[in-house]
């Protein structure tokens, strides 16, 4: 089982493009970042010198004790960029997730009820579709403060409307299969079937769903603490590194760009990766490739 396990990932690695390749390995690299910050960090990311403050990176000229510099505070600006994006990639992760299950739900329940349930559902949908969501966590965190979990329930509240909306369509598609109704002629119960049959078969759609909203939601964690709006100190994370540096980008561009340049990479690599993944678990798509290169 292993051997064939290790075979099946080898063949979907040899038929990956390149630059897929190149994301997968920055995204491998991040993922173990995150995991391992503890044991990467050369230094309390939290530790001050003040005597060191503004040191220039290793290539720059500075010391080796820090190879990207310090901040304005003196603290090491390696052991901040790794635990920052293990504090955006957990808020990011854990958004998506409840996300996710909250909009996939909501969906299902939608496709369940229908009538004034299923209408009720998508009234909500379009409302949230259409409301400016960044103004909406500017309110929320502005008015009831910032606590850390608050913030990640907020995270969570974006994109919700997308997974509901793809979820409905799919479970409506679903029910009507000829496998769908073979179960329920057997006796299956309406839980059988949308728990058992129906989620598992639309669950590849969901997760394509995920990979292009993680990326979103990086971005909205990012901006809200460059805003400082965020993850507040003494937790870091990326967005806030990059609006702490900004006042001196002109002397110190390290503090503000090596954040910036994590949050383009990671954003990039995964929406890269995730337009692979659609391609690749969407039979439409599919057949249209097929059909071209025939």
């Amino acid at each position: 089982m292993v051997k064939k396990t290790a075979c099946g990932a080898l063949q979907i690695w040899g038929e990956m493009p390149p630059l897929i390749r190149v994301s997968v390995v920055f995204l491998g690299l991040i993922l173990l970042i995150s995991l391992g910050a503890d044991l990467l960090a050369p230094y309390d990311y939290r530790s001050q010198d003040l005597l060191n403050r503004l040191a220039p990176p290793a290539f720059l000229g500075g010391d080796w004790a820090h190879p990207l510099g310090t901040d304005q505070l003196g603290r090491d600006l390696l052991s901040r960029l790794i635990y920052a994006t293990r504090f955006s990639i957990l808020v990011a992760f854990l958004g998506t997730c409840i996300g996710a299950v909250l909009g996939t739900g909501l969906g299902f329940l939608a496709a369940r009820t229908r009538g004034l349930g299923e209408e009720t559902i998508m009234m909500f949908v379009d409302f949230q579709a259409s409301l400016p969501f960044m103004l909406l966590a500017l309110a929320v965190l502005a008015f009831m403060g910032d606590s850390f979990i608050l913030f990640i329930l907020l995270m969570g509240v974006y994109g919700w409307e997308v997974f509901a909306r793809l979820s409905r369509g799919m479970v409506l598609s679903a029910v009507s299969d000829e496998y769908a109704l073979a179960v329920r002629m057997l006796g299956g119960s309406s839980w059988r079937v949308y728990a058992m049959h129906v989620l598992p078969n639309i669950f590849a759609g969901l997760m394509v769903q995920f990979t292009l909203n993680f990326p979103q939601t990086i971005l909205l964690e990012t901006s809200l603490s460059f805003l400082g709006l965020g993850i507040k100190p003494p937790l870091t994370s990326l967005g806030q590194m990059l609006g702490a540096g900004r006042s001196h980008i002109l002397y110190a561009w390290w503090i503000s760009v090596f954040p910036g340049l994590v949050i383009f990479l990671t954003t990039l690599s995964f929406s890269i990766f995730g337009d692979w993944v659609r391609d690749r678990l969407d039979p439409t798509l599919r057949g249209e490739r097929g059909a071209v290169n025939r």
